[in-house]
């Protein structure tokens, strides 16, 4: 890797791993007063806890020599003890991918969990989906060999994580939602975000981060500034999707609730943010406009969904990453430069692009559920009922997000 690409790896990476402290004000903001520091602690606890296992051997599974293989072999360079330099800078990159995958997790479930039964979750949930997954989707998997396997002339885009990355966070999401239940009395309007200033300061920098998200491949990889390099399509559709989603989102919410909120534009610029990571690469910046839009539209929409069917999802990580995951995944089957359905392509391209995305989402939700049953049912997840009126923060952490006087 020449010194353009290395310092670009490694700015890229920075930037990634700055997107989970953002998550951690995003929602943190959305919470209430008395749950901000146990939601951050959890966006925390991930980043610590991930970080960990993936140097230890979540990078060795990460990529498969067979393409039906389960995982890599977590004991293949234990440590990363014998990797090269170059390999240490991928490696890393890719840990900051899988701690905001399992950072995203924990917004299905804020108020209401356990610190320590969270970082449990975390670390099994890692190890056995998340790092199964990017090995599936870009380390020689069975979703990276789909095409070839089916035989056909293209093969599942996903240049950043949709399935990976959101799909799969935005399912765990789901599954654990269920197992942990409903917070106390809940009902629309059961809170209102306590630090709107905050969510808008998270998404913000999710928004900066965001371009070494998607354009940080094209440096780890060894690409950047190449004649074919596609890191200018990447920017800025990074960033007209993104604009585009918190219009869409807006006018959704202007004419459902009568008021276009900063809320609503921090939210419809996440929205679209996930939408474009799958296919930054793929689409002409018309099409990303468009699915921007359609993201932000459509995921104003799907966040309304917990109320109608009873799943009690914190802070829209359904309606936002599984929703948006889904829509910029499957978009690819009809928009992909050259291979989509309406472009030039026929339907291969689709079809490998719906299939990748449910199984993703299907193996996802099982394993959460099954993974956050067991914890429930072992030590117990969720908070006591009195403890989640008192307040997560004093009862689970012993401090206060705020101290407005002197009480002494």
């Amino acid at each position: 890797m020449d010194s353009g690409n290395l310092a670009w790896s490694v700015a890229a990476t920075a930037l990634v791993l700055f997107m989970t402290p953002g998550v951690a004000f995003f929602y943190g903001g959305l919470v209430k007063a008395k749950s901000v520091v146990s939601m951050m602690m959890m966006s925390f606890g991930a980043l610590a806890l991930v970080g960990v296992l993936w140097v230890l051997y979540g990078f060795n599974m990460s990529a498969v020599e067979s393409p039906w293989a389960f995982a890599g072999n977590p004991f293949s360079d234990f440590g990363l003890a014998n990797a090269d330099s170059d390999t240490l800078v991928g490696a890393t990159y890719g840990a900051t991918f899988a701690i905001i995958t399992v950072a995203l997790i924990s917004g299905a479930i804020a108020d209401r969990a356990k610190f320590g039964a969270w970082m449990i979750f975390a670390g099994i949930w890692a190890t056995l989906v998340y790092f199964p997954v990017a090995a599936w989707v870009w380390g020689g998997g069975w979703v990276m060999s789909l095409g070839e396997t089916f035989g056909f002339s293209t093969s599942v885009i996903d240049y950043a994580g949709g399935t990976a990355v959101h799909i799969n966070a935005g399912a765990a999401a789901l599954g654990l939602a269920l197992v942990l239940g409903k917070r106390i009395g809940f009902q629309k309007g059961i809170q209102k975000p306590h630090n709107v200033p905050l969510v808008l300061l998270g998404a913000s920098i999710l928004w900066f981060g965001w371009f070494g998200f998607n354009a940080g491949a094209e440096g780890t990889f060894g690409l950047l500034g190449t004649p074919d390099s596609s890191v200018g399509l990447i920017v800025v559709n990074t960033l007209g999707a993104t604009a585009a989603a918190i219009i869409g989102w807006l006018i959704v919410e202007k004419f459902k609730d009568g008021k276009a909120t900063s809320v609503g534009a921090a939210s419809g610029a996440v929205a679209g943010l996930v939408a474009i990571t799958p296919s930054c690469a793929n689409l002409t910046p018309g099409w990303a406009l468009l699915l921007g839009v359609v993201a932000g539209a459509v995921c104003a929409l799907a966040v309304e969904l917990k109320w109608k069917l009873g799943y009690d999802d914190s802070l829209d990580v359904v309606g936002i990453h599984l929703v948006g995951g889904l829509i910029g995944t499957i978009y690819l089957g009809f928009f992909a430069t050259e291979t989509g359905l309406f472009l030039g392509g026929g339907w291969e391209q689709l079809v490998l692009q719906v299939v990748a995305a449910i199984g993703v989402l299907l193996y996802s939700f099982v394993a959460a559920w099954v993974i956050g049953f067991a914890v429930e049912k072992t030590i117990g997840f969720r908070i006591k009922n009195e403890d989640e009126l008192a307040g997560v923060d004093t009862v689970v952490h012993g401090e206060e997000g705020y101290l407005l006087a002197d009480r002494t």
